[in-house]
Formats: structure tokens, C-alpha cells, sequence
């Protein structure tokens, strides 16, 4: 199960194509928050990216969190949440083959934590 068709249409469509892949979505120093930083000029297709990479966490589940982190800011996206969503993008760019495979004659009981840092959130 994988969304590589998804994921190519989603480059196609932001003109990434043929973008320099990055093997992180974010930086560790990224701390996401509303600043008053220059407003994005297009709200609008900031959101619609954002809907669509919501999409693809379900089978990119390493994307939850930095998907997460960037939808918070669909009232007012600023430039720098822009730059990040394309960071995001040049990641899942790397990563078009990866996805998950559950086979029909398997027993394995797929079981997953996650441990996330709220603290740094200076908004919440």
C-alpha cells in the first residue's frame, strides 16, 4: 500500500518535479509559530497543499507530525510555513517507493509508539 501515484501528482501540481530531494522534512532547529512575518500571498493553495499531504499520512505515517505542525497555521500561513511545506515536499520526493506491505498469509501484529515534543510549541 503506497501513494506514489498521489505523490507524484502532488509534485506535478506545485511544479516540484524535478526538485533536489531532502532526506529530513524539517530541520530539528524548525519551532513553527504565528509571527508576524510576511503573510503568504495565496492562503488559499497553502490549505490545498496542506489537504493533500493530510492525504498521504495515511500510509506516510512519518509525516503525521510535521503535517500536523504545518496545518495549524491554515487561518494565517506566513512565507516561512511555505518554505517548510516545500521542504516537506523535496522529503517525500526522496521517499516516492517507500510504503507499507501487509502480506495476506502473515500473523505479525503491527504495533507503533510515538513520542512527541509538545514542549517547543511557544503558541500552545
Amino acid at each position: 500500500m503506497n501513494q506514489r501515484k498521489d505523490a507524484l501528482e502532488i509534485l506535478s501540481d506545485v511544479g516540484m518535479l524535478g526538485c533536489k530531494s531532502s532526506t529530513t522534512p524539517m530541520t530539528s532547529d524548525s519551532h513553527l509559530f504565528q509571527d508576524s512575518s510576511a503573510p503568504f500571498p495565496d492562503p488559499s493553495s497553502y490549505r490545498r497543499l496542506i489537504r493533500i499531504l493530510i492525504y498521504l499520512t495515511n500510509t506516510r505515517l512519518d509525516l503525521c507530525f510535521f503535517v500536523q505542525q504545518l496545518a495549524q497555521f491554515m487561518a494565517k500561513p506566513t512565507i516561512t510555513h511555505h518554505s517548510t511545506t516545500l521542504k516537506v515536499l523535496r522529503y517525500i520526493k526522496g521517499i516516492l517507493a517507500i510504503g507499507l506491505f501487509f502480506s495476506s498469509a502473515s500473523t505479525v501484529q503491527l504495533k507503533a509508539y510515538s513520542d512527541s515534543d509538545w514542549a517547543v510549541c511557544p503558541d500552545t
